[in-house]
């Protein structure tokens, strides 16, 4: 293995393992060592028991030996081992960091890889020997975020880390990656100072456009040009290459033709530049990133647009955008540079402005991940949006998206994948599958505020900065004209919006000051012949209603007055205004919109908002789930579709409730099972290439003697001939409501848990809802009542039981990446639980790499 991370102090490095090769750096890394420092087992022995134990690590005969290095050029500043002790899941594990890199979190990446990369072969626990006077190793070990076990004995600290990824290990490792990219990123986005290379004369060119903008922007750094055949472009001083400027600038904007940029990107790096933004198109993508890994800079681009940023501490528009960027809180990234500008000026012509853009273009380094995690701690950023064509690391982006949802708005324009329909799949839950339900499943639970245009980003971005979150889903409409409150109130029906219900002194108000013939119910119309003083006070009165918990107004101007004059903030409950044709910010911070349809959406956005920060993100630990059982089934099988009995003892390992059966292959077998069980039957058919056994005429129910039993094992045999292999006999269920339930798993967004009708209903009536595991119990709550049917199918059965099924399913997918494709169907639910009545599930091999792992993009 070999990744590019960051340390603390936003530096790269670069940890592969080590072979036979490496053996002079770990001696010299050794002897470099304080002697104080020589603490742990294997780096603290002899020159030539090192040796030995390198040679013995890469042996075919030892292949339990590991060990990585960490190196920033030729030079190794740190390794970590490990050595599986024989026929066991754990293994002794040492560490060496050089002294002078001990203060930069080192010892920590190194572990976590070493942790990752144990784990990935089947190594659940390390054990440690610490001499009791290092006390900065034992935090090292103590603050990874693994479960960890102490015993002391005399001088030596015995320490055992549980290599299980939970959720105080990740919130470590996030914590960890944090600092340390926020601190790389501060070389992109408050940089001290920039060059331009490739700064053109003429005022058609990029590289002209993008130093103009830096000048006019007021760049608070030093900035240079780069251009041998000028003395100077646009007033600043040009020098003939990055060599020969006064100091190695700290960010470097690149506008050269697309064949010079990697070799320009190596001048940068030998400059000692920290960062690059490559905006030419067309770059050669593995010599820009070789350049660009092998001097540990961060890279936006290429073919981008740009970065600005208008904090107090660094103004600088290093775009090419026609438009200076309008200061304000909101951080944009963007794939597309279209998009930008697009957001850009919609955002000023409404007075909103960006803390930040990036333009991500061909995104080879920094993406939307590192951007969230800036934008997690920049108290200049209030909201963030966000254009993504692709993810590159879609569970870390979950993980992150829901960690910054929670003290601030992230909003996501969603834009179209590269799959067009329904991917191919054997089972009903896989074919639910596809790119987009992933997506917008990813975005539900972590928060995300989806929208399908750059008009309704602006419409709920001008909602979120000037209104108050709603305490629900009441709404009143107040309007001039009756014809727009009533679109008004079916907009908002339409959004899932509930029309308040005035009380009785509310609407006595309302008909005391308005004239005979208004409606003083809601939608509550004035009439035309109300000015906008007399709609103030409705508003008022409306808003002050304790059933009222948004106001959304509608007014047209008439020869009496203007209604929408009166329009103004209520303490405590957001107001929107709609004016026919105009979409704009009126005096008292007020968002109008043009349409009654765009301002129902808009506060249905913030509806969902209040709804999400108001969930308890509670995972929990479940019972009676026995993993050794269950990775026992799973290992037996390397590839395929689980037999029935297996898929039975899989299921029941996780706690669910499986009516079971018997597996028989013979009649006299099948008739010994039916007299068993000494109640009527269901036989199914399990043959090669069978998964859809009702359509095909593999299901005979309700058999309840033996000639009977015998007749349908014959019939299975006639129809399926040499592609039977037995048939599952099984008690009959008891009649109820019949659900589906299922995992399906996408290589890079991980298991998908889907429910929804089961059945027949399934091939009839497409109704499901799916989430992405893990499930908190709020998503499963989400999932049980997010299909259509939900609400007649569970209104008198037991959706307690549903959900701990569905949090069941979830958890074996997390546990078991193997199981790729679940279909559980009919989930029979009764009033008093559920009952797996049949269930098939598929195991494939699975190589995916650990999304958690810090490591900066290479592929």
């Amino acid at each position: 293995m070999t990744a590019l991370a960051l340390l603390t102090d936003g530096s790269a490095v670069t940890v592969r393992e080590l072979g036979p090769a490496d053996v002079s750096a770990l001696l010299e890394l050794h002897r470099s060592l304080p002697v104080e420092d020589r603490y742990l087992r294997f780096f603290s022995t002899s020159p030539h028991q090192l040796e030995d134990f390198v040679e013995r690590m890469v042996s075919p005969d030892e292949p339990t030996h590991v060990v990585l290095g960490a190196f920033r050029g030729d030079r190794l500043l740190g390794a970590a081992s490990y050595v599986v002790v024989r026929e066991t899941d754990f293994a002794e594990v040492a560490l060496v960091v050089s002294h002078v890199e001990q203060a930069h979190g080192l010892g920590t990446l190194l572990l976590e890889h070493l942790a990752s990369l144990a784990r990935s072969r089947g190594v659940r626990r390390f054990t440690a020997e610490v001499l009791t006077i290092n006390g900065r190793m034992l935090r090292v070990f103590t603050d990874m975020g693994f479960v960890v076990g102490i015993v002391p004995d005399r001088e030596v600290m015995y320490v055992e880390l549980v290599l299980q990824p939970d959720d105080r290990y990740l919130d470590a490792v996030s914590a960890r990656e944090s600092v340390a990219d926020v601190a790389s990123l501060s070389h992109v986005l408050r940089p001290g100072s920039v060059a331009v290379v490739g700064a053109g004369r003429s005022e058609t060119s990029v590289g002209h456009a993008v130093l103009r903008n830096l000048v006019d922007g007021g760049f608070t750094g030093d900035l240079y040009a780069v251009n041998p055949h000028a003395k100077s472009v646009a007033g600043v001083d040009c020098y003939a290459s990055i060599e020969e400027l006064p100091e190695a600038p700290e960010l470097a904007v690149l506008c050269v033709p697309a064949k010079a940029v990697p070799t320009v990107a190596e001048e940068c790096g030998r400059r000692g530049v920290r960062a690059l933004v490559v905006i030419s198109s067309g770059v050669e993508p593995t010599a820009l990133r070789n350049a660009v890994s092998a001097h540990g800079m961060r890279l936006v681009g290429p073919n981008c647009l740009g970065v600005s940023t208008s904090s107090n501490a660094v103004r600088m528009n290093a775009t090419f955008s026609a438009h200076a960027t309008l200061a304000g809180d909101i951080g944009l990234v963007t794939q597309s540079g279209g998009i930008a500008i697009g957001v850009q000026e919609e955002l000023r012509r409404l007075g909103l402005g960006l803390s930040t853009l990036v333009s991500t273009g061909d995104k080879l380094d920094i993406s939307s991940n590192d951007l969230l995690m800036w934008w997690d701690q920049d108290a200049d950023t209030r909201f963030v949006v966000l254009y993504l064509e692709s993810f590159g690391n879609p569970r870390k982006f979950s993980r992150l998206a829901r960690q910054v949802s929670r003290s601030k708005p992230v909003l996501a324009i969603r834009a179209a994948t590269s799959e067009a329909g329904q991917r191919a799949a054997a089972s009903h839950t896989a074919s639910t599958a596809t790119p987009s339900v992933i997506r917008d499943a990813l975005f539900r639970q972590a928060g995300v505020i989806a929208v399908d245009s750059v008009p309704e980003l602006t419409d709920v971005l001008m909602a979120l900065s000037w209104q108050p979150l709603p305490r629900g889903r009441s709404v009143a409409v107040l309007s001039n004209a009756g014809g727009l409150g009533v679109l008004a109130a079916d907009a908002c029906v339409r959004e899932g919006l509930r029309m308040a219900e005035l009380s009785v002194d509310t609407v006595k108000a309302l008909s005391e000051l308005l004239p005979v013939t208004a409606s003083s119910c809601n939608p509550v119309d004035t009439t035309a012949v109300v000015d906008g003083q007399n709609f103030a006070r409705c508003l008022d009165l409306i808003a002050a209603d304790p059933a009222v918990d948004a106001v959304i107004t509608v007014g047209v101007p008439t020869a009496l007055g203007d209604p929408t004059e009166g329009v103004h903030r209520w303490d405590g409950k957001p107001v929107l205004a709609v004016r026919t044709g105009q979409t704009e910010r009126l005096p008292d911070e007020v968002p109008c919109y043009a349409e009654p349809a765009r301002a129902a959406a808009a506060l249905a956005r913030l509806v969902e908002r209040a709804e999400w920060l108001a969930r308890p993100a509670e995972f929990l630990g479940l019972d009676r789930v026995d993993l050794d059982t269950a990775r026992g089934v799973v290992a037996r099988r390397a590839d395929g579709w689980l037999s029935p009995d297996e898929v039975v003892v899989l299921l029941k390992a996780f706690g669910l409730p499986v009516l079971g059966g018997t597996l028989v292959t013979t009649e006299d077998h099948a008739i010994a099972a039916q007299l068993a069980y000494d109640a009527p039957v269901a036989l199914k058919a399990v043959a090669d290439d069978l998964l859809h056994k009702s359509k095909a005429g593999g299901v005979e129910l309700g058999i309840g003697d033996g000639p009977a039993v015998a007749e349908a094992f014959r019939a299975f045999r006639d129809r399926f001939g040499d592609t039977l292999r037995g048939v599952f006999v099984q008690p009959m269920a008891a009649g109820g409501r019949e659900l589906l339930v299922g995992i399906a798993t996408d290589e890079k967004f991980g298991p998908l848990v889907v429910t929804g009708l089961g059945g027949v209903d399934t091939d009839v009536i497409d109704d499901r809802a799916a989430a992405l595991a893990p499930l908190s119990t709020t998503d499963a709550d989400d999932l049980v009542h997010g299909f259509r049917a939900a609400g007649r199918v569970l209104a008198e059965k037991d959706a307690v039981a549903v959900r701990e099924v569905l949090l069941r399913v979830a958890e074996l997918a997390t546990a078991l990446p193997e199981v790729v494709e679940l279909d559980i169907n009919p989930l029979v639910v009764t009033e008093t639980g559920c009952l797996v009545v049949d269930a098939r599930v598929r195991v494939a091999p699975v190589h995916q790499a650990d999304p958690f792992l810090r490591q900066l993009r290479t592929s």
